[in-house]
Parts: structure tokens; sequence; C-alpha cells
């Protein structure tokens, strides 16, 4: 039985993380300071991952999932306290890479700070950096936008719950601006293979190959939701966070190195009927934004 640990676990992609290690049959520990609900059938490790002091020097992992690290200090905090490991792999993010660069983003773009997302995304450039230089043969996973079920981010929520309450959705100017995805399962089958295959490669950007409209991915929404949606469009005048859960933002991820791994993916219609039904009996769990009461407040209806 292999020995796993789990940075965080309790909400989005670490619970799902260490609820899926569970379900394979891996004895699933989670680093966390035990403040929320944790998944069933997993080992507490009660620590702050900034100090976790002595907790994890006595432990040796088959693997570390480090899902929840931001910064440099937080990844050197866990390689230092750990007692030993033999794989590592680390969630990072496609803020790394500017949004001035040559897209689609390889692996290899230079990386360096976006505007949209400022010290998260120069945080995650300090943390791979840091990861390659203590732990060279670790692997470094750069997804777009994530979903599926446990999603706390009130992303295809917010779409779910406007479809739920029939309202007229606000679409940003005409809806063409494009979306890329990974579904939360395919991320945990794509680190199945890297830890099977080992491959000489140790970083990956890791997405779905086609981007979606906003437009169209608000209309599948709807569709898995049973709504016809009804748009309205919003002038690009008006701040588009204040209303969508997106930023203005368009970039897209070459995934070629992913696909040589692992070519098929969840397609998106289905992983959303997955999300819905998470969403239909967790609507509590997740962080809810302003959306609505904006839109109410200050769009109309033509």
């Amino acid at each position: 039985m292999k020995k796993v640990l789990v940075t965080g676990g309790t909400v989005f992609v670490s619970r799902y993380v260490a609820e899926y290690y569970v379900k394979k049959g891996y004895q699933v520990y989670v680093l966390n300071r035990n403040r929320h609900i944790q998944p069933r059938g997993v080992t507490v490790i009660e620590a702050d991952r900034n100090s976790p002091g002595d907790r994890l020097r006595n432990y040796h992992f088959d693997v570390i999932f480090d899902i929840t690290a931001r910064t440099a200090g937080e990844v050197e905090a866990l390689l230092h306290a750990v007692g030993s490991y033999d794989d590592y792999i680390f969630i990072s993010s496609s803020a790394v890479y500017p949004e001035h660069g040559m897209q689609p983003f390889h692996e290899n773009t230079p990386l360096g700070e976006n505007k949209f997302w400022g010290s998260y995304g120069t945080d995650k450039i300090h943390a791979e950096q840091l990861l390659v230089a203590e732990s060279p043969d670790a692997y470094i996973l750069r997804p777009p936008y994530l979903y599926g079920p446990m999603n706390n981010v009130y992303q295809e929520a917010f779409v779910f719950e406007c479809a739920l309450e029939n309202r007229v959705f606000f679409l940003p100017q005409n809806g063409q601006m494009k979306l890329q995805f990974f579904y939360i399962d395919d991320l945990c089958r794509f680190m199945d293979i890297i830890l099977k295959k080992k491959p000489d490669c140790h970083i990956y950007n890791v997405g779905n190959r086609e981007s979606i409209s906003v437009r169209d991915w608000v209309t599948a929404c709807y569709e898995t939701a049973g709504t016809a949606v009804r748009f309205a469009a919003v002038d690009s005048s008006i701040e588009q966070r204040n209303y969508f859960s997106f930023y203005d933002y368009e970039y897209s991820l070459d995934i070629s190195r992913r696909e040589l791994l692992m070519p098929e993916t969840r397609p998106l219609t289905e992983g959303l009927k997955e999300a819905f039904a998470w969403y239909q009996s967790n609507a509590g769990a997740v962080d809810k934004r302003e959306y609505i009461k904006y839109i109410d407040e200050n769009l109309a209806v033509s």
C-alpha cells in the first residue's frame, strides 16, 4: 500500500485528490490545520504547512501531492520538514505565464508577472524555482481553469445558480472570449500516469485540447441544469469581474506534452454533469461572490 501526503485536503482540488487516492486503496495523509471537515478515510497530520515543526519528521511518503503551496517559503518549509519521500508533484498554475507572451503558452515560454494574476502568479514562479533547485526530480503541473465536483470557486456554480433561477445571463460583450478548462478527475489520472511512467520531462501544461467560448460554456452549463439560456450583452465599459466569474483575459496553453502521455480527456459536457450533480447537494459549500447582487442593482434587460 502506497503512503501519500496531500497538502490541504479540505476543499476542491486537494480534497478531490485525497478522496481519489483513498478510493484507489492508498494510505492517504492530509496536512492541514484541522479546521474543516476532513475527507473520509484519511489520516490527518494537524499542522500549519508554513511551520510544521517536527510533525512530519518521522514519515516517509511514496508521493507528496503538493496542492496548496503558493510561495517558495511554503515549499521550502515542507521539503525541510518531511522525513523522506520518493516522488513529489506540485500543482502550479498557468498564471506563471505573462499575459503579453506568445500564445499558446509552451512549457518553455519565459515566465513573468501576469497583470491579471499579480502576486499569485509570481509567487507560483518562485515556488517552482525553489522546488526545481531543491528537488530536481519533482514534477510541476500547470493547469488552466479547473472544474468539476467539489469546486468551491464560484465559476460553473454561478452559472448553475443563474440557470436554476431561470435568469437572463449577462454576457461579456459578444461572448466570444475563450476559456480553457481541465477536469479535476483528469488531473488525477494524469498524476497516475506521471507516477507510473516517470517521464523525462518534469513540467507539464495540463488542460483540454480545445478552448470554448464563454457563450458556448454558459449555454452548456444552462443545458446541464435543464434550462434554456437567454442572453443580454454587457458593454466593455463595465468591469467584467463585477458580474462574471472570469477576467477579461483570453489565453491558451499548448498541451502537446500532456497529450503524448494522456491523449484523451473527459468531454466538457460530461464533466459539467458531474459538477452539477455535486452542486445540487453542496451549493452551500461554494464561496459565492456578489455577481448576482451587482447584476440586479446595475444591469437591466433592454
